[in-house]
């Protein structure tokens, strides 16, 4: 029974596609994952270098792809809030490696996600503070020293 699972064919093509892949650095990786993305415009595609030369690559760029994990993940977002990027360019970055860590799961290179403990970048749209008020409130609502006085004139 062993033997029939083992060489079973989908075994074995997800056991050639992790050794072909697995030591494959990052980079090399990224650029066969970008040549499948064929429903990009050009600006997407020139945001998605952008985004790669600028962010992944430098933190990156020599890593095999098998050694990724939520750790690996969360290093590299916890050091974008360190070096003060944006929040817009930590979300997009974020987004890119999900990704191209996402297809490389489904290829088979990971049993876990690599994405799945790992935090996500805070949110690029700030929270109102708690000090304001909703503009229903009452505190919006003219005084009425300043309507009877409009009335009167």
């Amino acid at each position: 029974m062993y033997q029939t699972r083992k060489n079973n064919p989908h075994n074995q093509h997800k056991a050639e596609r992790i050794q072909k892949y697995s030591p494959m650095q990052f980079k090399q990786y990224v650029t066969e994952w970008k040549a499948g993305q064929r429903d990009l415009s050009p600006s997407s595609l020139r945001h998605l270098e952008s985004l790669l030369v600028h962010h992944l690559y430098p933190a990156f760029q020599s890593r095999r792809m098998g050694t990724f994990d939520h750790k690996v993940v969360e290093a590299f977002i916890q050091t974008m809030e360190r070096n003060g990027v944006g929040l817009a360019t930590q979300s997009n970055a974020f987004a890119t490696l999900k990704s191209t860590l996402l297809d490389a799961h489904r290829f088979g290179l990971y049993d876990d996600n690599p994405l799945d403990a790992a935090s996500s970048p805070r949110s690029t749209t700030p929270s109102a503070p708690s000090s304001l008020l909703p503009p229903s409130s009452t505190a919006y609502a003219p005084s009425t020293a300043t309507c009877s006085a409009t009335r009167e004139t």
